[in-house]
């Protein structure tokens, strides 16, 4: 804790610099502690940076190109602290800025087509941007409506990322922004913006440029006021949306960018724009999805023309891979195609239903499939369509996947052929001189084959399909179900639960006993570890120790997530006696005993002190002791030491067992509370127990 004292406190740098009579802007911007000064509202210093003359230079720092040989104060730390001085939202600098309009004019030349726009002073001029429109909403929306031509720069000027959000937040995407003004809002509706934005696609040959552009209008498309996404929605809107996306002059970053808009505009709520679009989105299916009737219309009208572009024949691209060439490739462009169809199809419309049955899209589609067996991007849209049909309510959609398209046919094919082909009039051709490899979309394969038996349980049309099918009734019961139990994880003997799937929790001592497997894999890689000498962090003995002789890694104290509170931990165990292990949790629930067992791995090693206790079912720390060999364990008796001190709750007594020989019972610890043999009772069985293992280790 520090305190203010005016006698003793040391003087702030920008106060020594606003004490010289003769300072300049930029020695104040030089300093290091100017930002927080701003924050902290220190009347000098506001006072000296709200002037119109200090306000106007700090515009000129945020907009204007440094020097080639300029330093890289100059250059770079400037430009920086002038724009953090205005996103310190200091209300009396903002308010100097926005009621000057020859300063708002500097500040917007920005955006004219003669200046240079680099990446870096773009990021500056949407920070102060944002930051007006925020703060400052009312006079700058007056200064924009003025000066209407801010909108086209903008719109020239969206390959520009930071421009792209600046005109992002305009448009109207945080509403709530434009509460006060709702003027503002129907302004921008009636302009012709969303017309700009779509012509970008044909004024401009730049890839930023089309991904920019549809990155906005997807944005409009799920979060702009009813108005604009209205107009998104149009038919006239996506005619021109496919006119641009459709000619064969146009480079493909147009149709792959465009059917991104097509997608957002069937579902809103898909994330599909962005850098990081194809690892975020959210993929809706089903029928949960719903989509405005005229914008299905206004897609099927471009439909057949776009389901041309799947062909393959006309291209005669090759690229060579680690397992052979594609020729051709398969295309990003394609592959947006067929997301779309994907996504067509979910939304659950008969008449886009019908002209997909129509066109034969389905049946094009399933061929790639299996013309192309590692394209994983490809395999996914295709289950999802084929998911999609197989879940639609029109019956004619599902008795055309069925039977015209021979999804049964071609699911039994490539089970028989798993390995790549080598005919070389196949998209996907081996490399000479090498085995043939397997195929990589078998897991997809039998993901479809589980689904449709699945979906044959509840439609009787599917399920009396399989059944005429002799070929896959004995494939789905000699390879099928056989597959399923090898990849069912809950069965592997390898740290899984192995009944976790069948069971329903009602205690929780479930939940520890699951919690126990789940360690097991964690001693065993440790194990692993220690044996190759790979681990390298610094382990004390009171966390594991190591045989030599017997490889075995135990674990003496690892704290329960849901029990850290209460200081519930595992005692040292043998977790990689896995069958052993079963063994004494079946004894220990019988007797409701903890468990864990600690088992010596050879007789002439040392046994390492023990934790003083460990949890039960109910969460009790109660004493364990068990001897080595897990056969003599009703003979010794110790279940029932831990029976009858699984009986005393944590009031009433909290004792330790050390593997001494000795019982030793703290009396500090040991209550009774009203119980007058509980102490007597627990030290002589606790004797007893010392005893019998001394014999036992004779």
């Amino acid at each position: 804790m520090f305190w203010h004292m005016s006698g003793f406190s040391a003087a702030s740098a920008v106060e020594t610099i606003l004490d010289k009579e003769n300072f300049t802007l930029e020695e104040l911007l030089d300093e290091d502690e100017i930002i927080q000064e701003c924050k902290a509202h220190n009347g000098r210093l506001v006072s000296f940076l709200r002037e119109r003359a200090q306000v106007k230079q700090l515009i000129r720092y945020i907009m204007e190109e440094a020097p080639e040989d300029a330093s890289k104060q100059f250059s770079f730390k400037l430009p920086f602290v002038a724009c953090e001085i205005f996103t310190c939202e200091v209300d009396i600098i903002l308010k100097t800025l926005v009621e000057d309009e020859e300063l708002m004019d500097l500040l917007f030349s920005y955006l004219d087509p003669e200046r240079p726009h680099s990446t870096l002073l773009a990021g500056y001029f949407s920070k102060v941007f944002v930051c007006l429109l925020l703060r400052k909403t009312t006079p700058l929306m007056n200064y924009i409506q003025a000066h209407q031509d801010i909108i086209t720069k903008l719109v020239d000027l969206i390959g520009i990322t930071s421009i792209m959000e600046v005109l992002i937040r305009l448009i109207g995407v945080d509403e709530h922004i434009y509460a006060s003004c709702a003027d503002s809002m129907q302004w921008f509706e009636d302009m012709n913006v969303l017309e700009m934005i779509v012509d970008k696609f044909s004024s401009s040959d730049c890839p930023g440029v089309h991904a920019n552009a549809a990155e906005t209008l997807c944005t409009i498309a799920r979060y702009a006021s009813a108005g604009l996404a209205s107009k998104t929605s149009s038919p006239s809107f996506i005619s021109k949306l496919f006119r641009h996306a459709l000619e064969d002059s146009r480079p493909k970053s147009v149709l792959v960018n465009s059917l991104s808009v097509c997608i957002s505009l069937l579902d809103p709520r898909r994330l599909t724009s962005g850098m990081y679009y194809m690892y975020n989105r959210q993929t809706s299916q089903g029928s949960g999805i719903t989509a405005n009737p005229e914008t299905v219309e206004g897609i099927l009208e471009s439909l057949g023309e776009l389901l041309k572009l799947l062909d393959l024949s006309s291209e005669d691209r090759v690229l060579l891979t680690s397992y052979g060439k594609l020729q051709p490739p398969l295309g990003k462009h394609r592959l947006k195609i067929i997301e779309f169809i994907s996504v067509l199809v979910a939304v659950s419309s008969e008449v886009a239903e019908k002209e997909l049955i129509r066109l034969s899209a389905l049946k094009h589609i399933l061929e790639l499939f299996f013309e192309y067996p590692y394209n994983n991007f490809l395999h996914h849209h295709v289950e999802q369509i084929v998911i999609s049909c197989l879940e639609s309510k029109n019956c004619q959609l599902v008795e055309h996947l069925l039977s015209e398209c021979n999804l049964i046919g071609k699911i039994l094919e490539s089970e028989r052929n798993s390995t790549l082909t080598v005919d070389a009039t196949k998209p996907t051709i081996c490399a000479e001189g090498k085995s043939p490899p397997r195929i990589g979309n078998i897991g997809y394969v039998t993901r479809l084959a589980n689904k449709i038996v699945q979906l044959g349980n509840s439609n009787r049309e599917i399920q009396t399909f399989l059944q005429e099918n002799g070929d896959w009734v004995d494939w789905q019961t000699n390879v099928l179900l056989k597959r399923n139990a090898v990849e069912n994880v809950f069965h592997w003997v390898c740290g899984r639960p192995s009944t976790l799937q069948d069971r329903t929790r009602d205690s929780d001592d479930d939940d520890y006993q699951d919690r126990d497997y789940d360690v097991a894999a964690l001693a065993n890689n440790l194990s692993q570890a220690f044996q190759y000498g790979n681990y390298t962090n610094d382990v004390t003995s009171e966390d594991v120790f190591f045989d030599d002789k017997s490889a075995e890694v135990v674990v003496s104290s690892l704290p329960l997530e849901d029990d850290q509170e209460t200081g519930s931990h595992f005692t040292k165990s043998d977790w990689s006696a896995f069958e052993d292990e079963r063994i004494v949790n079946e004894h220990s629930t019988d007797n409701g005993g903890p468990d864990n067992v600690v088992e010596d791995l050879e007789d002439d090693t040392a046994m390492s002190e023990l934790p003083e206790s460990s949890p039960t079912s109910d969460g009790n720390n109660v004493p364990s002791q068990v001897p080595k060999d897990l056969t003599e364990i009703e003979s010794t008796g110790s279940h029932n030491l831990i029976a009858n001190s699984a009986n005393i709750s944590d009031d009433e007594a909290q004792c330790s067992i050390i593997p001494n020989d000795e019982a030793v019972v703290s009396s500090d610890t040991c209550k009774t509370d009203g119980v007058g043999s509980t102490d007597s009772t627990l030290a002589s069985e606790s004797a007893e127990v010392g005893e019998k293992n001394e014999d036992l280790e004779k």
